[in-house]
Order: structure tokens, then sequence, then C-alpha cells
């Protein structure tokens, strides 16, 4: 099928009470295991890229293959920018056919937040392509930059932002981190009842790697409806490739990348069970 926007599957997911799971990519093999999982299970797909991995392969790179792999299979497949670092990297995904944008501008003060994204959206919506944003800041280490701990996101800052800005879908802090956990995470999930009670729009959950099943299933049923999963991803890969080059006579490359490829599709085909988005395509 030819790529979508996430704007109707975020909507349906709301709607139905369950969540569609967006899962970064580093390389055609994750593109490839991802789309493969996905199409298994009936469930749409958002596949999406940092600014790291734009820099590391090109956007142009990583919309050829997610646009292969989208047209291979039966499922809706969104590509997504995450963590658009600026107008500028959300302008030139804009081009390259990303068919959904985050401009990330959670490390700005509130005001300049707003200003950012508004004019992202202005860019976007005529284009038909929907915006994600962020307020309040998830902890943890994502591409590159490290923040102290999780700031959370406001209801009435929400409420606020939300009408100001115009976008299509909230990322909201609630307790989250990018990366892997050092201890047990603790969810402020009476508070992501308050922001959807007051927002009513997609939210979205970053920092999903190493929650627990309900924990994930939990901000499911409390109003999330976009999962972000990425650090695990990168693990499974990397073990499996491990796997096979313990071997040290292994030297084709399409041996130790399907066993990447083998680990991502399982880890992929589980996260979408936790997300209850399959059978939903």
């Amino acid at each position: 099928m030819p790529l979508t926007t996430t704007e109707d599957l975020l909507k349906r997911a709301q709607k139905g009470s369950y969540a569609v799971g967006a899962f970064n990519a580093e390389n055609m093999e994750m593109v490839k295991a991802i789309a493969e999982a996905a199409d298994e299970l009936d469930a749409p797909v958002i596949i999406q890229t940092t600014p790291s991995t734009i820099r590391y392969g090109g956007l142009g790179f990583y919309g050829a293959n997610v646009r292969a792999a989208a047209e291979l299979v039966k499922i809706p497949v969104a590509l997504h920018l995450d963590h658009g670092a600026d107008f500028d990297m959300a302008a030139r995904a804009l081009r390259a056919g990303y068919t959904s944008i985050m401009i990330d501008g959670s490390k700005l003060p509130f005001q300049d937040n707003i200003a950012l994204t508004k004019s992202v959206v202005k860019i976007c919506r005529p284009n038909g392509i929907p915006v994600e944003a962020e307020l309040g800041k998830v902890g943890g280490k994502e591409d590159g930059a490290v923040s102290g701990g999780p700031q959370y996101t406001d209801p009435e800052d929400a409420r606020v932002f939300v009408k100001e800005t115009g976008i299509s879908s909230l990322a909201v802090a609630i307790g989250t981190a990018h990366g892997f956990y050092k201890g047990t995470p603790v969810l402020n999930k009476k508070l992501l009842k308050q922001i959807r009670e007051t927002v009513d729009l997609p939210l979205v959950l970053h920092g999903a790697s190493g929650l627990s099943d309900k924990d994930v299933a939990d901000c499911i049923r409390l109003g999330i409806c976009k999962v972000n999963f990425a650090t695990e991803l990168r693990d499974v890969f990397t073990k499996g490739v491990r796997s096979v080059l313990q071997d040290t006579s292994v030297f084709d490359p399409k041996k130790y990348g399907g066993a990447g490829i083998e680990r991502v599709k399982e880890l992929v085909r589980h996260k979408i069970t936790v997300c209850g988005c399959a059978g939903k395509a």
C-alpha cells in the first residue's frame, strides 16, 4: 500500500481504545522486520526515524526504504519524523515525503515551544500532514541529548498548547524515560487521566522501551493512542547479529542481518499485541 498519514490511524485508535505501535528503524533490515511483523498481525504501524538516524543515512534513503516496504504489505504504514530537532529538519522531512512530523520544542520555554510548533503546523497542515509535539520533558537520553529527569506535563498547559498550536497529537511526560531504565519506572497515571480529560486529541507515550506490559496497557486504557519503541529494538537487533558473528567463519551480511530481522520481528509482534492493534488494519 502507499504510505498513509498518522491522522486517521490515531483517531481510529482513540475511538477503539487501543494504540498504534511506533517503531524506530535504523537500517533496511529493521524497516523490513517492522513492516513484515505488522503485516503478519494485520496491524497498522508507524515506522519512524530520529535526527541522528537521518544524519547517518539521510531522509531520502530511509523514506525510500519505508515506501518500498509499505508497497509489499497490505496494512497501513506511516513514515514519521521522531523528535524533529528544528523547523528546518521538519521542512526537509515534509519535502522528502514523510507522512507524519514531530517537532520537539519541549526543551524551550512554553511560549517558544508554542511558536516553533505553530510554524511547523503552518507548513504541514496545507499538505495534509499531521504534526506531533511534546510538552513537558521525558527523562533519559534521546539522540545524544540527556535530560536529568522528567518534567511532568501540566494539564492546563496542555489545553492551552493544543488550542494555540493546532497539533494532531501530543506526547506527554508522565514519568517515562528514553533509553534503558536504571530502576523500576513509576508512572503518574493519575496525571495521564487528568490530561486525557483536559484535551481531546490522541496522546503519545515516549520512552516505552523497558516498561512492563501492564504499564503500557494501563496507559493505553487512560488515553494513549501511540506508543514509541526504540531502544529495545536496537538491543535485540544487535543481539541477533552478535549471535551469528560468534562464528568467525561467517562473513555474509545477509546471515547476520537475517538474524537481526528475526529478533526485531519477534519483539514487534509482542509490542503490537500489547498495544491491542493486532487485527485493526
